[in-house]
């Protein structure tokens, strides 16, 4: 299987309502294979979160008690056979403060790590991360679509 062909079948892709933005979220689970990185970008209230639970929901754990870890930074769901890590860069602002919190292993261990605000990760997000672009096109509406990798 071609990952890149399978996710131009699932994105770009523009939606109606957070249950459809969710709905990309569990195709993309079953689309990406193996231990990932997926870099979310777009604005607070983009959807990030949502696309996450869809992402839970497709690795087979409890979408609903998914939440953005905005102060926790790393929030970890746990089957047998799987761990999802969500971190939430926003508030980290050095890499000391990173290495303590042990971001290497997560970024780089076995698993899923899906990062709101890859950004600030700066060059401790691996290349071969999966970006991801969310972007407002409405009250409900997002639209969801595949970043460029870096040159």
């Amino acid at each position: 299987m071609d990952p890149d062909r399978e996710l131009s079948n699932v994105l770009p892709v523009t939606t109606g309502s957070p249950e459809e933005t969710r709905a990309v979220g569990r195709r993309l689970a079953r689309v990406l294979s193996g231990d990932r990185v997926v870099a979310l970008e777009g604005t607070l209230g983009a959807g990030k979160t949502v696309l996450v639970k869809g992402l839970a929901d497709g690795l087979g754990l409890d979408g609903d008690g998914v939440s953005s870890p905005t102060f926790t930074v790393i929030h970890e769901y746990r089957r047998p056979g799987l761990v999802l890590f969500h971190v939430d860069a926003y508030r980290v602002e050095s890499a000391a403060e990173w290495s303590e919190l042990g971001i290497e292993d997560v970024l780089y261990g076995p698993g899923w790590c899906v990062v709101e605000w890859p950004e600030r990760l700066g060059p401790l997000l691996p290349g071969d991360a999966v970006r991801i672009r969310l972007e407002h096109r409405g009250a409900t509406s997002r639209h969801i679509s595949l970043e460029q990798k870096a040159p």
